[in-house]
């Protein structure tokens, strides 16, 4: 690859935030905070990841074995709507808790005059915020990261030049029956405890309820301590002013007595003041600046991993917001969509680490006791969603807090399968939360009532494997929960439409179909969806027990159960059928795309084994974009890498630009609406299918290259299934160079559209004239790096 200086991943700004959404995000996958570049009033609206309502309670529903055999007969008749209404009155349970605001600091200077040269930014590369602004001679800055190292959030103020001094006031808030003292560590101590229960109500019409019951809830602790350089710390009020000084560093940290999913909080005698001082101590002694190069040593090795470029133009080098409303207007700006497929990186990084909570519907960062749909993870698209850029965007650690919460969730849905279905192994429905609940939520069945959730989830772990090689992992990890979902499905399905093996009752996530009676219902028996997940599972399952070498018994009961699963059909207009008849939809435009799983995230629709069953999803994709689809954020960038698998390239594009220029905040937050992280996600994944795809046992580089990418780019450090790293470079839609490098060896196929030749100008490959297309195998072994560029 030509030696490049690494793309500015910066986001920058001319004015303070006005509101939340053009707030900057920091965040160390357990603390997060919202900077809003204040000049007089600053604030930081923070987080931490395992303060949510609630505590370990039973939410399994006794009712639903009992009349699950009923729900079936009437799916069986036909009395779609019956079935859904017993479902949705008998069966059904209550909503998920609700992830929590930590609180906020406040910091209020004395009045500044005049202010001159504002300046906000959020260096990507670094995970720093920086604020700064001048005031007659005096330059005011103001620098913020939360450090992963050594947990520790870090704001250093400095005021430099003429005779000015910083005289502030730091205060911390929170909405959860705060108490604030100063302890004899002479830190600022807020104590606070999350609501035993929240009702989320968020699209229900009846009021919302917060309870707090004493001593139920998750407790927790936030603490602030400041040294000062030059002027003096005093306390008042149980606030920290300061006084007359050059410059002023503030050290925070929090916990909770949050243990474990199934552990009542406060129950172990967990020091959580005790752990927040020692955390302080030792960021006091360590000093502000080595916990910065620390932190900066950390973030930028896995941030610059992978740097991607895509031209630049006359809007480059304007602030963020400018540069976002002028794409709105209809301006090109490559370097935009750069950008924000590193901010894609930067959040997943900033809400997902090892030993963290996963990103939740809102990663890490959230400012209301009653978030949208709680904050949850909803395990019907966007949990998953999350995670799609994990592997690809050589982000892999990041994916463990995901893994770590689907074995919770493989012990906690034990229980909702037995009581509730009778069956083995384990399930999950729609909705999860910190305390791992696993039963339908409340509400309507075409939402709650689906207990494919952890099936989904499952596929995570084994594209894991597929792309880490890591045997231990799926011996011990993968394949025990793996095997336990396919227990379960082995148990739910039962014998239906034509001799075929179906789930029934069935739902496809949130949609609905209308009945020979014109009525909108949910509720029938295999939904495509459920059906493409159960091969899917099944298949990686006979896979790994080949593999693993155990199960044979079980291997023999999932293939016999495999043969015999109700297979896609194509519908009357040529589509994809979404329900096992090909019914109307009541919604033609629905924001789910399920049924079209089998194309992505899954792969059992594709061009080599199923062209005809790829064609009728090309339609299907049509006919649902025809009518209004992919209107919310996160489905606009599901639609990004169907169509990349589907190799169109320009309409992959058509919702790059749709995704920022409709579903975009000020700050790059992915605006569903409201705000939802899943579409910054699931857009950047799509950015890097358009340009590198593993799933067919072949890398296939520059797959659905649009025409506006086409002129020059590159991206490096992005990951392939079978452990490769890929680097590479193009112009005027033909690669220029491109390197391989094997993380463990084996077989690399290799597809592009322009003949290559090894560095050294050795032919190697073949190139199919008819198909325009590159073909080359070569046997790699570990650590070996190919380096191929166009033939001359």
């Amino acid at each position: 690859m030509t030696t490049r200086n690494r793309q500015k991943t910066i986001m920058s700004y001319l004015e303070p935030a006005s509101k939340w959404e053009e707030a900057l995000p920091l965040g160390n996958g357990r603390m997060g905070a919202m900077v809003f570049g204040g000049i007089e009033r600053e604030e930081f609206q923070l987080n931490e990841d395992t303060l949510w309502s609630g505590f370990p309670r039973d939410h399994e529903q006794y009712n639903s074995l009992r009349y699950l055999s009923k729900a079936r007969e009437l799916v069986n008749e036909g009395k779609y709507k019956e079935a859904e209404q017993l479902i949705n009155t008998q069966m059904l349970g209550r909503d998920s808790e609700a992830y929590q605001p930590l609180g906020h600091l406040i910091i209020e200077h004395d009045a500044i005059a005049e202010v001159q040269d504002y300046q906000r930014e959020l260096d990507l590369n670094t995970g720093i915020a920086l604020t700064s602004f001048r005031s007659g001679e005096t330059v005011f800055t103001r620098e913020t990261f939360i450090s992963a190292v050594d947990q520790v959030m870090v704001v250093t103020m400095e005021a430099v030049g003429g005779n000015a001094r910083i005289n502030a006031v730091a205060r911390l808030e929170s909405p959860h029956q705060p108490q604030v003292t100063v302890n004899d560590n002479q830190e600022v101590v807020l104590a606070g405890r999350c609501p035993s229960h929240i009702e989320s109500n968020y699209l229900r019409d009846h009021p919302q309820s917060i309870l707090f019951e004493e001593g139920l809830g998750v407790s927790f602790k936030l603490h602030m301590v400041a040294v000062a350089q030059g002027g003096t710390i005093s306390y008042e009020n149980d606030e920290l002013h300061v006084n007359d000084a050059q410059g002023v560093t503030f050290y925070l940290t929090a916990a909770s007595d949050f243990e474990k999913f199934d552990v009542m909080p406060g129950s172990t005698g967990k020091d959580v003041g005790g752990i927040c001082s020692g955390v302080l101590a030792d960021a006091v002694r360590m000093g502000d600046q080595a916990i910065r190069d620390r932190h900066v040593k950390d973030h930028t090795e896995m941030f610059g991993r992978v740097d991607f470029y895509l031209g630049t133009n006359e809007n480059s080098e304007l602030p963020t917001n400018i540069r976002l409303k002028s794409y709105q207007d209809g301006a090109q700006d490559p370097g935009l969509e750069a950008l924000y497929f590193q901010y894609g990186r930067y959040l997943l990084m900033a809400s997902s680490r090892p030993g963290t909570q996963p990103a939740n519907l809102q990663g890490i960062w959230n400012d209301r006791m009653e978030p949208p749909w709680g904050s949850e993870y909803t395990t019907n698209i966007n949990t998953e969603m999350n995670y799609w850029l994990a592997e690809i965007g050589n982000l892999s650690e990041c994916h463990e807090p995901l893994f770590d919460m689907i074995e919770d969730i493989s012990i906690a849905g034990r229980r909702t399968a037995k009581v509730n279905y009778q069956a083995r192994g384990w399930t999950a429905h729609h909705n999860v939360d910190i305390w791992r609940k696993t039963s339908p939520t409340g509400g309507d069945a075409s939402w709650a009532f689906w207990p494919m959730g952890g099936v989904w989830l499952t596929a995570h772990l084994w594209e894991h494997y597929l792309f880490t090689g890591d045997g231990e992992f799926l011996k011990n990890k993968a394949y025990p929960v793996m095997k336990g979902a396919a227990l379960f499905c082995l148990d739910w399905l039962v014998e239906g439409h034509e001799g075929y093996l179906v789930t029934n009752p069935s739902t496809s996530p949130e949609n609905k179909f209308l009945t020979s009676d014109g009525e909108a219902s949910s509720v029938a028996m295999a939904s495509t969806m459920d059906m493409t997940l159960i091969r899917e599972l099944f298949t990686h399952c006979l896979d790994a027990i080949a593999i693993l070498e155990v199960d044979e018994e079980l291997g023999q009961e999932i293939s016999t159960a495999y043969q015999r699963l109700y297979p896609f059909k194509i519908g009357q207009h040529g589509q994809l059928q979404e329900w096992v008849h090909d019914f109307e939809e009541s919604e033609p435009g629905h924001r789910h795309v399920s049924h079209l799983y089998g194309v992505y995230p899954g792969r059992e629709i594709n061009r080599y084994e199923t062209p005809d069953l790829l064609q009728a999803a090309f339609i299907s994709l049509e006919r649902r974009i025809s009518n209004g689809g992919g209107h919310t954020g996160w489905s606009c960038a599901w639609l990004i890498n169907l169509y990349a698998r589907l190799l169109d390239a320009e309409s992959a594009y058509n919702f790059v630009h749709t995704l920022l220029a409709r579903s975009t905040h000020p700050n790059l937050f992915d605006d569903h609406p409201p705000f939802q992280i899943d579409g910054n996600f699931g857009g950047a994944a799509g950015m890097i299918e358009m340009l590198l795809q593993s799933h067919l046992d072949e890398i296939h580089l520059l797959p659905a290259l649009p025409n506006e990418w086409s002129r020059a780019g590159y991206i490096t450090g992005i990951k392939a299934r079978g452990g490769f790293l890929i680097d590479m470079e193009w112009e005027n839609s033909k690669l220029i160079n491109v390197s391989i490098t094997s993380d463990r060896g084996g077989i690399c196929n290799l597809r592009c559209n322009t003949s290559l030749v090894l560095e050294d100008g050795t032919d190697i490959g073949e190139w199919d004239s008819q198909t325009e297309q590159f073909t080359l195998q070569i046997v790699t072994a570990k650590e070996d790096k190919i380096m191929l560029r166009a033939k001359s």
